[in-house]
């Protein structure tokens, strides 16, 4: 697994105008390949009466998946040149369509390559982008007299508290980068004087 990939910060829309045609550059975050066609479905019936609705998108942390469709453009002057600026951007689980209303004023297979993959770099610029780091999620088993004290001790410390649940003891789900692991179970043991339970379970991302 990557340690850390970089996404959308959230979906939006940035506008950009090349030669009198106009370019709009919607990107949103997608964890699957279904959400990023779901969203180019959406902006293809928004835009139904454009030009042309070209996207792009890469899923995956290690960019498995990645489509790309020049949606009637010439061969190889839109929809690549997006998937390129994504990935030269190290963007994963991101989908950018551009929609382009013609200006009257042909831009030639260079102008073309730049105005799209300049579009999605703009607009990558415009609505921020974020970095989401791997980490191991673990679980934390704890007496009621110590929850409270351990909570308030994880926060200050800068650890991420995920989930907490109460019942005959308080489980208190926690995100660690590996590299942690062995210091954590250490502090844990002091601060809770050994009687604090610790498991280890599976790699999730979270925000960085």
């Amino acid at each position: 697994m990557q340690d850390e990939y970089r996404t959308v910060a959230h979906a939006g829309v940035h506008e950009t105008e090349v030669n009198r045609s106009r370019f709009l550059c919607a990107l949103a975050p997608a964890a699957t390949e279904q959400e990023a066609q779901d969203f180019i479905a959406s902006v293809r019936k928004e835009h139904a009466d454009a030009t042309h609705n070209c996207f792009a998108y890469v899923i995956g942390a290690d960019a498995a998946i990645q489509r790309a469709s020049d949606d009637g453009e010439p061969g190889g002057t839109a929809g690549v040149p997006m998937l390129q600026m994504l990935l030269r951007r190290d963007m994963r689980y991101a989908v950018a369509v551009v929609t382009r209303y013609y200006g009257g004023v042909k831009l030639g297979a260079g102008g073309l390559i730049r105005a799209y993959g300049g579009a999605v770099g703009e607009a990558l610029d415009a609505l921020g982008t974020i970095t989401r780091r791997r980490f191991r999620l673990a679980t934390v088993t704890v007496d009621h007299q110590r929850a409270g004290k351990l909570q308030n001790d994880l926060r200050s410390t800068g650890r991420e508290v995920r989930d907490v649940r109460y019942a005959e003891a308080v489980t208190i789900e926690i995100g660690l980068p590996d590299t942690d692991v062995p210091a954590f179970e250490s502090w844990l043991a002091d601060v809770t004087a050994g009687t604090a339970g610790f498991e280890l379970g599976g790699e999730a991302y979270g925000d960085a």
